[in-house]
């Protein structure tokens, strides 16, 4: 273990984010919970869980050496793959509401992909870091593994974290230095993919029907968009007080997952959406921060992709409960309920923190913007 400084800032915000997301976790599911399980603090329980697991996988991370993180590069990717691979195996898979996106054993579960992006960055920093990615030949195989990520991905099928991971990989690519003309011959089967995506399966053309417009359909695709609009338009200014949502009454699906930001809203107003927004911003902020001031090319590549993921993840949920885009499932970073979306980005706030110790000596670490 080593004795570094750390960028407290960004510590703070991380754990304010968590801390809502306890604080709301159980706002949105108390009731549901009561009525299900008969225990109106059980999806609290198993969120603080994984935010107390969250915590340590943070602090080794934030202390451990950089050179280490480097050896898991091939290991994650091959972990990912195995794990994404499980998810079709029989007796291992879980399914709900027709995806296998889980594979768990007995009372432990868990969402591959999540681990899956955070591999992807952990792989594309080491690559980055040794090769020239301003030729071709250097980037096939950053993307023939973020392709082969996907196309695992949307075999669940899980097209919102597809999205997800086919932005982080552009991302990726674009932060290395590929060049202009490489992207525009990467991005042209990527545009023609999202239409076929979309015909071939008949429920995300209903959704994107149901974008469109939601009143269309008010008790079916629509509905929970329009609950959801709902919770946001109840809540005005300042919100309906917390812990009063009228929406958590079984209204909105997913009011304590994908959806808890119309939970925010509704108690707390713009207000509080604001807040949390100001809180993922500086988060970012700061990643990108330690991206450009890092001494290394490993860690600002490193660094600039879990920032990446981060605001990818965050801005595509605000979207969604928005109206913005069409409805897709994606959780909202440290603060939905889920313990391997919280372990999984807690241990990748932990790596950024890590990486914060080891930036140019003339950056102050109080400053929010990039120096």
């Amino acid at each position: 273990m080593r004795t570094k400084k750390f960028d407290y800032i960004l510590l703070f915000c991380v754990l304010a984010l968590v801390g809502l997301g306890l604080l709301f976790v159980y706002s949105a599911s108390c009731y549901s919970a009561e009525l299900t399980y008969g225990n109106k603090y059980f999806f609290l329980t198993k969120q603080a869980l994984g935010a107390a697991v969250g915590s340590v996988a943070m602090f080794v991370a934030m202390n451990v050496k950089p050179e280490f993180i480097k050896k898991f590069w091939i290991v994650g990717v091959v972990l990912s793959v195995i794990l994404l691979a499980l998810v079709f195996v029989p007796g291992i898979s879980i399914e709900n509401y027709g995806a296998r996106r889980w594979i768990g054993v007995g009372s432990f579960s868990m969402q591959p992909s999540e681990i899956a992006k955070f591999s992807y960055v952990l792989f594309c920093a080491v690559c980055m870091s040794r090769y020239d990615m301003s030729k071709l030949s250097r980037c096939l195989l950053p993307i023939g593994v973020g392709v082969l990520f996907c196309a695992l991905i949307i075999a669940e099928p899980n097209m919102s974290i597809t999205m997800c991971m086919a932005m982080l990989m552009v991302i990726m690519l674009f932060l290395g230095g590929m060049k202009w003309k490489y992207f525009l011959l990467m991005l042209v089967p990527i545009a023609l993919a999202v239409p076929l995506l979309i015909v071939v399966e008949p429920y995300r053309l209903q959704r994107l029907l149901a974008f469109l417009d939601p009143w269309a359909s008010p008790k079916d695709e629509g509905y929970q968009l329009i609950q959801s609009l709902y919770a946001l338009g109840s809540g005005g200014w300042f919100g309906v007080g917390l812990f009063n949502s009228r929406q958590k009454y079984r209204f909105l699906p997913f009011a304590e997952s994908d959806f808890i930001f119309s939970v925010i809203g509704e108690e707390t107003g713009i207000a509080g959406c604001l807040i949390v927004f100001l809180l993922f911003t500086v988060v970012v902020l700061r990643g990108v921060r330690i991206a450009v001031n890092s001494r290394d090319k490993f860690g600002c590549f490193l660094a600039g992709g879990i920032s990446a993921v981060i605001a990818v993840q965050s801005l595509l949920n605000f979207a969604v409960v928005t109206g913005s885009i069409p409805p897709t499932g994606l959780p909202l970073p440290f603060i939905s309920y889920g313990g391997t979306s919280l372990v999984v980005f807690m241990t990748a706030a932990g790596v950024l923190l890590n990486l914060s110790g080891n930036i140019r000596d003339n950056v102050s670490g109080g400053r929010l913007w990039i120096t």
